[in-house]
């Protein structure tokens, strides 16, 4: 556990889905990351809440910053919480915003919050992303972020057609989700989670890294979706992808069409 009186020591506790660790980050005076099991979940700097550590968590910034004019507030749902910071960004990025995020594990948030509080305006619940989904409104977010893992797979309450539908739902008219997963190649999982949201909205595309798309790696591809078509936002989002420190591209389209082939939508599970 941490030095006592020593802010900047690293803090190790149980949580309610493993062992997490707050780790102080040594090149920034104010940068920590958060580990469970021994896999990186979040990096947060207090004094940078524009600081995006991670190449997915820049790459869904990117989305948030597109969807209203800049500065313009707006509300968001975050499936997921972590070290709450896309939370930080939209706040530190758009005040006023109205954001509500959502983590299964109250003693992850509750070891969180003791070093990296959450900004004023940002709402935390404890529960299940899917069922704090279903009881949402119509038509209430401009964006919903799902960033919801158990390990390192996400969860089928969370990546099948049902869920698709109630996240098209709850989005207001020109409303955005952003959706975070993992994979590998061939990035079979990805088409066919491309497929199921495509279930539900009008329109999808897909950033990731060159080296994910050329079949080099494994890690992290978000998925964009959209219920009106041809919405001229999502292809804005190609130069932020390009320009990234680890740069990437953007199908959407014919490209998309060719990258699923023949996926088929993932049919609901046990929840």
């Amino acid at each position: 556990m941490a030095t006592q009186g020593n802010r900047r020591a690293t803090l190790v506790a149980a949580v309610g889905f493993g062992l997490a660790e707050l780790r102080p980050d040594p090149a920034r005076p104010a940068g920590w990351e958060l580990l469970v099991g021994g896999v990186a979940q979040s990096y947060v700097d207090l004094a940078d809440p524009t600081h995006l550590e991670f190449e997915y968590v820049r790459r869904v910034a990117s989305v948030l910053a597109s969807v209203r004019a800049p500065g313009v507030p707006i509300k968001v749902l975050h499936l997921g919480g972590g070290g709450l910071t896309l939370a930080r960004f939209v706040a530190a990025t758009r005040p006023g915003s109205a954001q509500k995020v959502v983590e299964r594990d109250g003693e992850l948030f509750a070891l969180v919050a003791r070093i990296l509080p959450a900004p004023a305006d940002v709402e935390v619940v404890v529960g299940d992303a899917r069922e704090v989904l279903d009881r949402e409104e119509p038509a209430a977010y401009d964006v919903i972020v799902s960033d919801v893992f158990d390990g390192a797979a996400m969860p089928r309450s969370v990546a099948g057609e049902s869920f698709a539908a109630a996240a098209a739902r709850a989005l207001r008219p020109g409303g955005l989700l952003a959706m975070n997963l993992t994979d590998r190649p061939p990035l079979a999982s990805t088409r066919i989670q491309v497929a199921t949201l495509r279930t539900a909205f009008a329109q999808v595309c897909l950033i990731a890294g060159n080296a994910m798309l050329g079949g080099r790696k494994a890690g992290n591809i978000v998925l964009v979706a959209g219920r009106s078509p041809g919405d001229p936002r999502l292809d804005r989002l190609a130069p932020a992808a390009e320009r990234d420190a680890e740069p990437g591209r953007v199908l959407a389209g014919e490209r998309l069409d060719e990258f699923v082939g023949g996926a088929k939508p993932r049919l609901d599970g046990p929840r």
